[in-house]
Parts: C-alpha cells; structure tokens; sequence
C-alpha cells in the first residue's frame, strides 16, 4: 500500500514538473508527458507504469469524457448537430474503408485484419483533442465541431469496431444478418446513450434537492463512472454513456440555474464542480500520457520495418482526411459551411491516441496480425501525439485560428 501510494505521488510530482516545464518552454503539456514517460522506460525506472485495456476503460476515460461532456451545451450543440453526426458516422465509415484498403493492398493484411485496424484508427481520440483545444485555448464554433465530433465518432468507430470483429470471427449467422448488424448498432449506441442519460437524469434530480455542493459533485462522480460500467457491462458503448450523463448533468444542471431544475443554487456550487471535473481530468490526462510515452518505449517498431509503419502512418492522415474533407464539402453551400483553414485544422488535429490502443490491446489473440495491428496502432498514436501535437500550435498561426489574446 505503501510502494502503490508513493508511486502514485510520484507519478504526481512528475506530472507538475512536466507541466512547469512545458508552459516554460512553449510545449504542448501532453507531448511532454509522452516524452517523460518514455525516458522512465528507457531508464528502467519502475514507476508501476501499466499500460492496459480496463484501465484505459475504467479509470481514464470517464472522467475525461464526463468532464468534456459536462461543458458541451446543448444549445451550442444542437446547431451544428447535422454536421457533427455526419462526420462522426460517414466519416469514421470512410476513414476505416480508406485504411483498411491500403493495408490490404500495400502489405498484404488479411481482409479482416485490416477492417478491424481501420475501425480502430478511425475514431479521433477524445482525450487527446480535448487537451489539445484547451492547450490551444481555442473557442467557438471550431471548438464546438472539434470536441463534439471527438466525442461522438467513437459510438460509430465502436459499433464498426463490433461489426468486424463478430465478421472476423466467422460467425455467419450474426455477421450477415442485417437484422444482427442493426441490434447491435441499437445496443452499442442507443444503449450507450440511454444509459447516460437515464442515469444522468436521475442523479441531477437527487441532486436538486440538496444544497450541499459536496453531495452534488458526489453525485457526478457517480454519473460518470456508473453510466460507463453500467453500459460496458451490458455490451453498450461506455463512451456514448459517459457523454450522455456528462451532458444531460451539464445542460439540466451546472450550466442552469436551480429555479429552472438545476444542479445548485449558489454560483459556488456550480464552480466547485466545475473545478473539481478540471482537476480530474488534469490527473487522469497526465496519468494515460505518461503511460502512453512508456508503452512507447517498450514496443519493437523494428519487427514491422520502416516501409509499413511509414505506410500505415501515411494511411492514417489520408483517411482523416477522407473524413474531413467530402464530409464538410457537402455542407459548402448550407448554413453548416465549414471554412476550409478550420477543415484544415480538423484534419491535422484529428489526434489518435488512448482510445485507439484500448481496442487494440483488447483483441482476440487468435486474431491475424494482431501483433502487427498492436505495433501499427503504437506507430500511428507516437506520430500523432509528438509530430501532430508539436506542431498543432504551429498549425494553430498558420491557419490564422489561433485565439486574440486580450
């Protein structure tokens, strides 16, 4: 206990270090982390450093998610919902089609190995676009497209995920029924949703009737984490859950007041939620990136030769690029236009990271290529957090989005 306690400040420690030192130098925060846990690893320092599936699931991702969900308003949300949905789903679709393609061509991967690792790199991770904006201090409708699509196109990536991997195994009785495609759409999504909804309906009516912003913020704690195992448990998508609970918490709640069914009465009680949600996703943020940079550290990139991983790489920024662009062309002439230098950065920022690495340290091991799906992923995730995330600020000025300062 003692050993799990120290490791724990220190990990702690080193995490302020890095963000001391990253606002010092001009760095983004999260390749700071990535850098310093990778040289833990190389020094063989035992920080109990333990990249895994179910902790990735059930430790970071929803306070993250809740967190990013809980500032999302609906209001804001709900005029560009059209397009948000449609990058979420047809573009995750295309992205996944464009990935797999290459790899099966360029290397050679079975059919079903290359949808299983395009659905995986599809979906842009929420926690790595989440950081990045605020690093960015970016605002406004670009924020809003970039964080709610990073939110939501993992409910999409998660059911093709599903899909591929039933048809990967060979079941023809599930892979081929489109009735069994649908139940399984409703069950990933739709119960994912549900379940966060429900629960984050629920929990701002208990809170409603407390005055104590301790039991409220008790509360969203048992919101996030409760709707994503709940709805992991009963094969829904845990994100989708997160998400929900975050916002329908958020919009009946902290971002209204309690004459009008809110979550607290006092300005205070809602910043202390505010504050508290911030703070989480600080540690939970410096907690998967450092455990990102040692996983790094550790994987044979040298099994897979320059040609795939620079390939697989290649394909990863060509898909998100299928997916940003055809999408937001079909809006140029509507009310949900996009600008082209916000597409552009739509596309560079669209980072891979945690999320990619739970789905693909979560399958089968009889899976083909499985090692090589692992390593490509690593591969794709290293280049997206230090080249794509270095260089984001840099994209940021280039693009001319990058905040007035006051």
């Amino acid at each position: 206990m003692d050993v799990l306690l120290f490791r724990a400040l220190s990990l702690l420690g080193l995490a302020i270090l890095v963000a001391l030192a990253a606002r010092r130098l001009r760095l983004p925060y999260t390749v700071g982390l990535v850098l310093a846990g990778a040289a833990l690893a190389a020094t063989r320092s035992n920080a109990g450093l333990a990249l895994t599936h179910d902790l990735i699931f059930d430790v970071v991702l929803p306070p993250l998610l809740f967190e990013a969900a809980l500032n999302l308003s609906w209001s804001d949300l709900r005029r560009d919902l059209v397009p948000v949905v449609a990058l979420s789903t047809i573009g995750v679709a295309l992205c996944a089609l464009l990935v797999a393609s290459g790899v099966v061509a360029g290397l050679g991967w079975p059919l079903e190995s290359a949808l299983v690792f395009g659905a995986l790199i599809s979906a842009t991770d929420p926690i790595a676009v989440i950081a990045l904006i605020k690093e960015s201090r970016v605002t406004g409708r670009l924020s809003l497209l970039i964080e709610a699509e990073s939110l939501f196109n993992d409910g999409a990536a998660a059911v093709f995920f599903t899909l591929i991997l039933v048809w990967a195994a060979h079941d023809p009785m599930s892979a081929r029924d489109p009735l069994a495609a649908i139940t399984t759409f409703g069950v990933v999504a739709g119960g994912g949703l549900a379940a966060g909804f429900g629960i984050g309906l629920i929990a701002v009516m208990i809170a409603g009737t407390s005055e104590d912003h301790l039991v409220e913020t008790a509360l969203t704690v048992v919101a996030a984490f409760g709707s994503f195992l709940i709805a992991e448990h009963f094969g829904a998508s845990g994100v989708l859950a997160s998400v929900g609970a975050g916002m329908t918490m958020g919009n009946l709640g902290v971002l209204m007041p309690k004459e009008r069914f809110g979550l607290s009465i006092t300005p205070h009680g809602r910043a202390f939620v505010l504050e508290f949600w911030e703070f989480a996703a600080f540690l939970a943020n410096s907690l998967v990136f450092l455990m990102i940079g040692s996983a790094l550290a550790a994987v044979d990139f040298a099994r897979e030769g320059i040609f795939a991983l620079t390939l697989v790489i290649a394909l990863a920024l060509l898909g998100r690029a299928a997916a940003v662009y055809p999408v937001s062309l079909a809006f140029a002439r509507t009310r949900w236009a996009i600008p082209l230098n916000q597409q552009h950065l739509m596309w560079w920022g669209g980072l891979r990271g945690a999320l990619a690495l739970a789905l693909a340290l979560a399958l089968p091991a009889d899976l083909a290529r499985r090692d090589d799906i692992l390593i490509s992923a690593f591969a794709v995730v290293a280049f997206s957090v230090l080249v794509q995330g270095l260089t984001a600020p840099l994209a940021l000025k280039t693009l001319r989005l990058t905040p007035k300062r006051r």
